[in-house]
């Protein structure tokens, strides 16, 4: 199989507008690591547009995914976005079982929904669904809405303590994850990224916020921690990172006029990436 690393994501694809699969192939690829795309389902283009096109690929997933059984592949690392459906969770909770080896990272992105309101595909059948696969992460991802559902802590304001960031992450931790990430912490005129790691200090890192939410920057962040996680990379560093880079293409972004649809243009400092 060789020496380089390799992570499985399992995402949908969206042909434009900057998120999913079109960001995590680049970037997981710009960090020197093969990215392996299982297929979720097909966009045209992501549904924050008046039209699109649409294509499920659930009842597909399983015959490609028995190919790669049947070929013996193996990852050092399997990385998750948003997932649409109950069977959808199901299928990756048979993917981990199949592909995890014990130096196999599960990076999971619970992408449930934001500001406060959960997604209108997840229902609360399918919140619990996500519950369940979250207890397989290695690595875990969910923004303030995400750690919100996922612990049963209603989300009132979104406003929380730092103490009360930390008992939610230990509420997760005690689930099965190690390492927790909570994105997207509002303080004023700042932004901060709450980390989680099993016996060491939990810690915000923290920077002024740099302009309006865009699509797509929750996939660019994971995918940099993704990588960083199966390359070995240190955690705070890989949020320090992941956060810097974000804030530096959201910044440019802006100075290009690029649609706040059409996410952030990653694209300009791919090569910054290591």
């Amino acid at each position: 199989m060789g020496k380089q690393k390799k992570i499985a994501v399992i995402q949908d694809i969206s042909g434009f507008g900057r998120c999913s699969l079109t960001v995590a192939l680049p970037v997981i690829s710009a960090m020197k690591v093969q990215c392996c795309p299982v297929i979720t389902s097909v966009f045209s283009n992501h549904t924050g547009y008046p039209q699109y096109f649409f294509d499920d690929y659930t009842d597909r997933m399983p015959f490609y995914i028995e190919k790669w059984k049947q070929l013996g592949l193996s990852f050092d690392g399997i990385y998750t976005g948003f997932l649409g459906s109950a069977e959808q969770i199901r299928i990756v909770q048979d993917f981990i079982r199949d592909f995890k080896r014990p130096e196999t990272k599960v990076i999971i992105d619970p992408v449930m929904g934001d500001n406060g309101t959960a997604y209108i595909t997840y229902t609360p059948q399918l919140c619990e669904r996500m519950r369940g696969l979250a207890v397989q992460a290695d690595l875990l991802t969910p923004n303030v809405t995400e750690l919100c559902i996922l612990t049963g802590t209603p989300y009132g304001n979104g406003r929380f303590t730092i103490k009360q960031y930390e008992e939610m992450a230990e509420a997760l931790a005690v689930m099965g994850p190690e390492r927790i990430v909570i994105t997207g912490i509002r303080q004023g005129g700042y932004i901060a990224n709450g980390i989680y790691q099993k016996n060491r200090p939990f810690r915000l890192c923290r920077a002024k916020s740099a302009g309006q939410c865009r699509c797509g920057t929750g996939d660019l962040f994971a995918s940099i921690v993704a990588a960083d996680a199966v390359n070995g990379v240190d955690f705070v560093k890989s949020v320090q990172k992941a956060a810097g880079f974000v804030k530096k293409c959201i910044v440019r972004s802006q100075e290009l006029e690029i649609p706040l649809t059409d996410g952030v243009c990653f694209e300009e400092f791919l090569g910054q990436l290591r």
